[in-house]
């Protein structure tokens, strides 16, 4: 079945920097695009951005030119670099793969941007 296991939240400070990973199995992971959510807390969750199979980028507005979402299929993982981090950009990140019409998700890694 598959499985998303995020890594790399924590707290840091306004204008620092996270890398949040995620390791997936359970599917053929290099021929699905993959996703990043997130959710903050009394929001609903929305997307954060998007890498295709072919390694195509989209990004929402709040986070364009401070994001950047990579793959490496040899390693079945998705990574999401975070730059000038804010304290809006506080909330649970969640890795997310559609195969079909089905959405599966990772279980979140908090990001916490505060000083």
């Amino acid at each position: 079945q598959v499985q998303l296991v995020e890594s790399g939240g924590g707290l840091v400070q306004p204008g620092g920097s996270l890398r949040l990973s995620c390791a997936a199995s359970g599917y053929i992971f290099s021929i699905y695009a993959m996703a990043w959510y997130r959710q903050a807390p009394g929001k609903q969750r929305e997307l954060v951005a998007v890498i295709s199979s072919g390694g195509r980028t989209n990004y929402a507005d709040f986070v364009k030119g401070r994001f950047f979402i990579s793959r490496d299929n040899g390693k079945r993982t998705v990574l999401l670099q975070m730059n000038s981090l804010n304290p809006e950009d506080t909330a649970v990140y969640y890795c997310n793969v559609r195969i079909g019409n089905i959405d599966s998700w990772g279980q979140g890694t908090q990001v916490t941007v505060s000083s």
